[in-house]
């Protein structure tokens, strides 16, 4: 992995993708075999240096707030660290001005939206100006439009401040639209790994493990079986890239 690379975490549920989280920021510990985070080994002499490194935003963001304002929560990590009263303030503004929860910070965390507590968690991390954000299915129970601003702003946050993210889902439908590189886990173990165009392209091994692939992916493989489309070549994963598999498909006919 490498920095400011987004690494997607896919697999069907209970296949141990937030076993494997709470390993890579020390809230589990290895009983066998060593984990390494940024070329240092998960244990209890590291644990301070490794969680101010790497952020860990839970699946559900009652599990992480608790504090009794928005500012509250999030400037607990940045006071854990001891740092001066200004530079925390100045943490917490920014962390609610990039989550878009400005107007919110005097706000108890149990009275927002479920789509505001997940931003909350996320600025409570931000604020220790990590260099790894993981997420646990951080677009789970959210609309479609909530889940977008998320994924945009956690995007947003990876190309301007090179903020590597890892983040665990078992929405096929999601990864191709963020990850640079796919960790399929089942029963506890990577059985595939590589970028999307690779990993997708092994559609039995996928559908083994109860996972599919994306839809637009899924459709164009109907389509090749049925029309003989284009069989050599890969199938599109995301709806822009098959509006350009379309157009040079209409583009080809025409000139035939």
């Amino acid at each position: 992995m490498e920095k400011g690379e987004n690494i997607a975490i896919l697999g069907p549920n209970g296949a141990g993708k937030s076993t494997l989280l709470h390993h890579f920021n020390g809230l589990l510990t290895a009983t066998s075999g060593k984990v390494l985070v940024l070329g240092k080994e998960v244990s209890r002499k590291n644990l301070d240096d490794i969680r101010q490194k790497v952020g860990l935003v839970f699946q559900d963001p009652d599990d992480q707030l608790f504090a009794r304002t928005v500012s509250q929560d999030i400037a607990f990590g940045p006071t854990n660290l001891g740092l001066a009263p200004s530079e925390i303030k100045a943490r917490v503004e920014w962390a609610l001005d990039v989550t878009e929860l400005k107007g919110y910070e005097h706000k108890a965390p149990q009275n927002l939206s479920v789509g505001q507590k997940k931003r909350a968690a996320i600025a409570g991390v931000l604020a220790m100006k990590p260099e790894v954000m993981i997420l646990d299915e951080p677009m789970a129970n959210l609309d479609p439009r909530t889940a977008s601003k998320i994924l945009h702003m956690l995007l947003q946050l990876n190309q301007e401040l090179g903020l590597t993210l890892i983040i665990a889902t078992h929405d096929v439908d999601l990864v191709p639209l963020f990850a640079d590189e796919i960790c399929i886990l089942n029963k506890g173990k990577i059985v595939l790994q590589g970028p999307p165009q690779q990993v997708f392209s092994e559609t039995e091994l996928i559908r083994s493990m109860d996972l599919r692939l994306p839809r637009i992916t899924h459709l164009f493989e109907i389509l090749n079986k049925e029309n003989k489309l284009r069989p050599n070549k890969q199938y599109p994963l995301t709806i822009g890239e098959a509006r350009k598999e379309i157009l040079e498909l209409l583009e080809s006919k025409s000139k035939g």
